[in-house]
């Protein structure tokens, strides 16, 4: 009895964590992905002055910053965030924020 309440169980809790495993998001979906330079309609040089930056969402944007390069569409769900946590490891020097206004395509 116990054996065939036993395998049901097992396979139950097997697809469950691969469930859960497959719908968990990353931390930088939502804050957008990595694109490529040449479909960026921007380019934002960071300077040791530069605090923040306004993008608009959806918007690709490449960035320059201290002798390197990386391009970002702003197409996830967060309206602000450090640029530090998208941004390649040692690129940037200081914290940048970016603040990410509504697309007005999709603004009613």
């Amino acid at each position: 009895m116990t054996s065939k309440l036993l395998i049901p169980a097992l396979l139950a809790l097997t697809l469950s964590f691969s469930a859960a495993s497959s719908m968990a998001a990353d931390s930088h979906s939502l804050l957008g992905e990595t694109a490529a330079a040449t479909a960026t309609s921007r380019t934002v040089t960071i300077t040791p002055d530069t605090k923040f930056i306004n993008v608009q969402g959806g918007q690709a944007v490449q960035f320059n910053a201290g002798g390197g390069t990386f391009a970002w569409t702003f197409d996830g769900s967060a309206s602000a965030f450090n640029l530090n946590s998208v941004a390649p490891p040692g690129l940037l020097d200081h914290m940048v924020k970016v603040y990410v206004s509504p697309n007005p395509l999709y603004n009613g």
